[in-house]
C-alpha cells in the first residue's frame, strides 16, 4: 500500500483526509511562501497559478526527503486584482473585512501530488465568494466573537464556522472553499489506485 504523505500542518487539510477515510502522516513543508509567491507574480503568473505553483513546491519538497506519494496543497484569496495575505492582527482583519463586503472574491485551491521527487499530477479549483454588505457593528461583533482564530484563515473566516455568516451566494465546491478539492482528488487517487475504484 502507498503511503501518503500530507506536506502541510493544515489541521482542516489534515481532517477533511481522515473524514474520507485516508490514513496519511503529515510532514509540514517549511517553505518561504512569500518568496515563491512573489517570484510566480514577478513572472507574471495568474492567482490560480500560483496556487498551483505552491502546491507543487511543498509536494516537492517532502517528496525529495520522504518515500511515498506526497499531497502538497495550498489556496489563495483573489480579491480583484490582489492576491490578499493572512492578516497578522485584528485591526488588519477589520480592514480586510470592510474590503471584502459587498464584493466577491476568489478561493484558488490548488493541489499536486509527487512521488520520487517528481509531479505526477497536479490540479486547482476555484470557489466564488459573494460577501453580504457588512455593517461596521457586524464586524466589530463577528471579530469578538471569532477572536484570534480568524487569522489562521486566508480570509479571515472559516465557513464551517461563525464565517458562513460573511456570505449571501458561494459558487463552487465546499472542499474547495477549506482548501482541498476532494472529489477530483479522491478520483485521482482511484486513477493511481492508492484507493479502491
Amino acid at each position: 500500500m502507498t503511503q501518503l504523505i500530507l506536506a502541510s500542518a493544515s489541521a482542516s487539510r489534515s481532517a477533511l483526509l481522515t473524514g474520507a477515510g485516508l490514513t496519511h502522516t503529515k510532514i509540514p513543508a517549511h517553505l518561504d511562501e512569500d518568496a515563491i509567491k512573489d517570484e510566480c507574480l514577478l513572472c507574471g503568473h495568474s492567482p490560480k497559478s500560483v496556487a498551483l505553483k505552491l502546491a507543487e513546491a511543498k509536494a516537492l519538497h517532502v517528496s525529495s526527503r520522504n518515500p511515498g506519494l506526497v499531497l502538497g496543497g495550498d489556496q489563495v484569496l483573489q480579491l480583484e486584482k490582489d492576491l490578499i495575505s493572512k492578516s497578522h492582527n485584528m485591526d488588519e482583519a477589520r480592514v480586510l473585512l470592510k474590503r471584502m463586503s459587498g464584493k466577491t472574491h476568489y478561493l484558488h485551491a490548488g493541489m499536486a501530488l509527487a512521488e520520487n521527487g517528481m509531479i505526477v499530477w497536479s490540479q486547482v479549483e476555484t470557489a466564488e465568494m459573494t460577501v453580504r454588505t457588512l455593517s461596521d457593528a457586524f464586524i466589530d461583533n463577528y471579530l469578538a466573537q471569532t477572536g484570534n482564530k480568524i487569522l489562521s484563515s486566508v480570509g479571515c473566516y472559516q465557513l464551517e464556522g461563525e464565517g458562513v455568516h460573511l456570505f449571501e451566494a458561494i459558487r463552487g465546491d465546499y472542499f474547495t472553499v477549506l482548501g482541498l478539492p476532494l472529489l477530483p482528488l479522491l478520483a485521482q487517487l482511484r486513477n493511481l489506485k492508492v484507493v479502491m475504484a
